[in-house]
């Protein structure tokens, strides 16, 4: 069986970025998101929103027979003393019980770990590299988001470039060589519907039930596309194109009728800049590539090579 374990819907909230336009993070509904995953092959549905399960509720509560979904959710927190690092944590199998429990703990991913750990809930450290921006050193980094103790990590995120992506796995080998049981997992990261399904994890499982306990036992691969520039590009343009529909009437506006005008006012003065975001999409994938050499380099091995050949602290990490 396959499912993407990392993909987003509407309910994933607002961008972090100008949040007085009011823009979302993601405009797919869930039934669209499910419907997409479906046509590419997905035997089981995924929906991990941004600390939110309401997708997959409102997903639930309109079709509550559903065999083939799953309640996940990306959860952001936050590592204590490295400066406001944020961390993503991908649950799979949660439920609302879960959930209410883990908000108070976000600013300590340790507690969250722990938490989730406690609850039975399957989890894994997404794209290693995307939000790390050197608060820490990179050997440190990695030991901290390995002391974790979540059973899975994602090696092939959709949205992250291949040596990215080479590199997570490439940790994850070494540390079942060292003893430890860790699970490969795969997901598009995708936040518009062309690239749903396009990563995803798979197991030898025939429901769903079965598939949950083959992530808890290792018995995972993940497959499918890497992401890079012109994925990064797409996506951004393609959720700016979203928002515009929804100042247009062609998608729903859910803030408050009163901050539209503001809205449109402030996009209609930034429609000549629309370059912005394609230049700022450019400029973070050669910064996630220059991290991604640079963390290459320092674990050990030749950054051209995917096997991790001589790695300078891997052995150590827990």
């Amino acid at each position: 069986m396959r499912a993407d374990l990392h993909c987003h819907s509407f309910y994933s909230g607002y961008a972090n970025h100008f949040r007085v336009l009011h823009a979302r993070d993601c405009y797919s509904s869930p039934d669209d998101v499910y419907r997409a995953a479906k046509a590419r092959g997905m035997d089981l549905v995924c929906l991990t929103d941004h600390d939110s399960l309401d997708g997959g509720l409102a997903f639930l509560d309109a079709h509550p027979d559903a065999q083939d979904f799953l309640l996940g959710e990306e959860i952001s927190c936050q590592l204590p003393d490295a400066y406001g690092l944020r961390v993503h944590l991908g649950a799979v199998g949660m439920t609302e019980q879960v959930h209410r429990d883990i908000q108070p703990l976000r600013s300590n991913a340790f507690d969250v770990a722990a938490c989730l750990r406690e609850a039975g809930v399957f989890f894994s450290v997404n794209h290693l590299f995307l939000l790390f921006r050197d608060e820490l050193p990179t050997d440190r980094y990695v030991r901290e988001m390995l002391a974790l103790g979540s059973p899975g990590i994602e090696v092939l995120n959709g949205a992250a470039t291949e040596p990215h992506n080479v590199l997570v796995e490439a940790i994850a080998d070494a540390v079942r060589r060292g003893g430890r049981m860790v699970t490969s997992i795969g997901g598009s990261d995708a936040h518009t519907l062309r690239w749903v399904g396009t990563a995803y994890t798979e197991t030898p499982a025939r429901t769903r039930d079965e598939f949950l306990a083959d992530l808890h036992a290792g018995r995972a691969r993940a497959g499918g596309l890497h992401g890079g520039r012109a994925r990064t590009f797409q996506e951004i343009y393609g959720v700016v194109g979203r928002y515009w529909g929804s100042l247009v009437g062609l998608e729903r506006w859910e803030p408050p009728a009163s901050t539209w005008l503001k809205a449109a006012a402030i996009s209609a003065l930034l429609l000549p800049f629309q370059f912005v975001p394609g230049v700022v999409a450019f400029r973070l994938k050669a910064e996630e590539e220059r991290r991604v050499r640079a963390a290459r380099t320092l674990l050990g091995g030749d950054p051209s090579t995917s096997p991790l050949d001589a790695p300078l602290s891997l052995s150590e990490l827990p």
